[in-house]
Order: structure tokens, then C-alpha cells, then sequence
């Protein structure tokens, strides 16, 4: 009785090791690496009246304790941690920036283009940091999804070149776009009016996350998610084909 409680755990713990993630495990990155730290700085900010520089600082803990666990447990970092946490980093440096009101304006920039050059670099080193964020809502907490997706980032199924190039696409529209809304807006902020430029950065911050979403749906996220649907369903339908084959073959040698 030992011996099969033994072997009944361990049967367990291997369908754990393959049960595919979760919704809630596959929105983790977002929550953890994006949402937390987000929504922890305007708590600080605005719930307990920290100042700015002190709010960045407090909500920039979570993102350097995620960091520093992957490298020390990964040998790798995480990418969206890494991305908030420099961000957060440059949000406290230019904290310390006063004075001129073009400048200020200008400032907003650095964070676009902190963010833009994170994204294009992990383009570069071919580790799409986008990936996180998009793979949530082209999976959609579907086990058969997620093995298809496991198959073609891993090289395995048919279209997986296909697909890897779209989701390294999907980060460099992402990045050239954030990348353009940093120039537009500092060019803005010492060739426009200072009042015009106030309200005119929240409507250029707005144009670009739209246009992004469209541009990187329509060459990227809409044709993965298809190929995602198509492997998965070709997944579901190999058992039936191939017992369809095996049959054949022992109708032939009769």
C-alpha cells in the first residue's frame, strides 16, 4: 500500500509539472511586474501623501526584488520587472529636475523612451519583452491554446519560424512607436506653446497607444492568435487520424 501511495504521488506530481497554466498564472507576469507596482505608486502618492520621489521608490521594491530572484534563481532577468524598475529609476533622477517649463514637458520623453529602448534591445537579444503582456489574451486560460503555444515558441510545430517573427514584430511596433511619441514629444516642448503642450502630450500618448494597438494587431497578435487556434485544433484531430491510419494498415495486411 506504501509502494502505491508512493507511485500515485508521484503520478500526481507529474501531472502538475504538465497541467497547463491557469488564466490567473498566465496574467501573473502582468499583475506582478506591471499592475503592482503601477497601482502601489498612486496609492503612495495619493492615499498616503508620499512625494513623488519617495512614492517611485517605495513601488520600485517589488519590481528590484523580482529582478534580482530571477537572476539569482533564472540565471536570467525578467524582462518586465527589469523594464518598470528602470523606469521607476529614471522617474527618481528626473524627480530632481526643475526649472524651465519646456523642460519639464520634455522630461515626460525619458520614460518613452526608457520603456522604447527595453523593448527594442530585448527585440535585439531576441527575447521579445511584449511577449509577456500579449500571451494572456491570445491563450485565453485554454489548455489546448497553451500547448499550441508551447509548441510554436519552442520550434516544434510547423509554422513556429512564422510565429516567432511576428512575436518579435509585435515588440518592435510597440518599441518604434514609443520610441516616436519621446521624439514628438520633446520636439513639441521647444517648438510648441507651453499651455498648448500640457494637454496636447496626454492626447500624442493616447493617438500612439491606439494606433500600436492597431498596427501591432493587425501585423502580429491577429495572425498569431490564428496560428495558435490552427495548432491547436491540429493537435486535437492527430489521436483521431492516426488510429484512422492504424486501422487502415491492418485492414491492408489482412
Amino acid at each position: 500500500m506504501t509502494k502505491n501511495t508512493g507511485n500515485q504521488g508521484q503520478d500526481e506530481q507529474r501531472q502538475d509539472q504538465h497541467r497547463p497554466p491557469s488564466a490567473l498564472e498566465n496574467f501573473k507576469p502582468l499583475l506582478l511586474d506591471v499592475a503592482l507596482p503601477l497601482g502601489s505608486y498612486y496609492v503612495f502618492k495619493e492615499a498616503f501623501g508620499m512625494s513623488t520621489f519617495a512614492a517611485l521608490a517605495w513601488s520600485s521594491v517589488g519590481p528590484a526584488v523580482r529582478t534580482v530572484w530571477s537572476l539569482v534563481r533564472k540565471r536570467s532577468a525578467n524582462g518586465l520587472a527589469l523594464l518598470i524598475l528602470t523606469v521607476n529609476v529614471v522617474g527618481l533622477a528626473l524627480s530632481f529636475v526643475s526649472g524651465d517649463p519646456r523642460l519639464m514637458l520634455a522630461k515626460d520623453g525619458a520614460v518613452s523612451s526608457t520603456v522604447a529602448l527595453g523593448i527594442l534591445v530585448s527585440v535585439a537579444l531576441g527575447r521579445p519583452m511584449m511577449t509577456e503582456g500579449m500571451k494572456p489574451f491570445l491563450v485565453k486560460g485554454n489548455p489546448a491554446r497553451e500547448g499550441a503555444w508551447q509548441r510554436l515558441t519552442s520550434g516544434v510545430a510547423r509554422g513556429s519560424a512564422d510565429f516567432r517573427r511576428k512575436e518579435r514584430a509585435f515588440s518592435l511596433v510597440w518599441g518604434v512607436a514609443l520610441l516616436i511619441e519621446c521624439v514628438v514629444r520633446v520636439v513639441g516642448a521647444y517648438t510648441i506653446p507651453v499651455d498648448t503642450m500640457v494637454w496636447l502630450g496626454g492626447v500624442l500618448m493616447a493617438v500612439v497607444m491606439v494606433v500600436a494597438f492597431v498596427v501591432s494587431g493587425a501585423v502580429a497578435a491577429g495572425p498569431m492568435e490564428r496560428m495558435v487556434c490552427e495548432e491547436a485544433d491540429a493537435k486535437a484531430t492527430e489521436p483521431a487520424e492516426t488510429a484512422q491510419d492504424g486501422r487502415t494498415e491492418l485492414t491492408t495486411a489482412a
